[in-house]
């Protein structure tokens, strides 16, 4: 058996479940066209599309000018003004961060308000806060382990060729199921009923396929 699924699935946790599991599964990640000189063209036929779609970035100030002091954890913001440490931890990727906080009666009164915070105003609160930034210290190299090993299933040739399947298999379905028997959203509530509504559709379509091609 072979499993396929787009996308929205392609995360650390699913792809270590599926490596335990020796489950013969392809996820691509969300850069896995971009890999592919086949669609090395389709850059260029959309990157005026893109740019024009494309959302102003932020100007306000970015942590990397921020002063930072990884052996004595103290940060020094852009007005030379001293940061106290907020605190430690790791994130959901298993880096270690340390996190830094603009005292508040600074930030009230900084010339560079206006271009360090992206919301000025907030400090001004009774319980405002001033500027925040976090850097990693220190990362964890064998974070994306099992999305790596799943980048290289799907960059194969043999494996492209497995998943470009699910493009003439499956997703031809959804189309029908969605545009053509209008199932834009589910009119029941609860797993059960939503599953009964779902099987109920899925048998008119097959069905429909088995009454046009026999």
């Amino acid at each position: 058996m072979i499993v396929t699924a787009d996308t929205g699935y392609a995360n650390e946790e699913n792809m270590k479940y599926l490596f335990e599991n020796d489950i013969n599964a392809y996820i691509p990640d969300n850069q896995f066209r971009s890999r592919d000189p086949k669609f090395s063209e389709q850059k260029i036929k959309y990157v005026k599309r893109n740019q024009d779609t494309k959302k102003t970035k932020c100007t306000y100030i970015s942590a990397n000018e921020f002063s930072l002091n990884v052996e004595e954890k103290t940060c020094i913001c852009p007005a030379n003004e001293d940061m106290w440490l907020q605190r430690e931890g790791v994130d959901i990727f298993g880096n270690e961060k340390i996190f830094f906080e603009g005292r508040i009666s600074k930030c009230r009164t900084c010339e560079l308000k206006n271009k360090c915070m992206r919301n000025p105003v907030s400090e001004d609160a009774t319980k405002g806060k001033g500027r925040q930034v976090s850097f990693i210290t220190q990362r964890n190299e064998d974070h994306k382990k099992y999305t790596n090993w799943m980048k290289e299933r799907i960059d194969s040739e043999k494996d492209k060729e497995i998943y470009s399947h699910r493009m003439s298999v499956v997703e031809p379905v959804f189309a029908n199921i969605e545009s053509n028997k209008r199932l834009n959203r589910f009119s029941l509530r609860g797993k059960e009923k939503v599953q009964g509504q779902w099987q109920l559709f899925c048998i008119v379509h097959n069905i429909e396929k088995i009454m046009n091609y026999g």
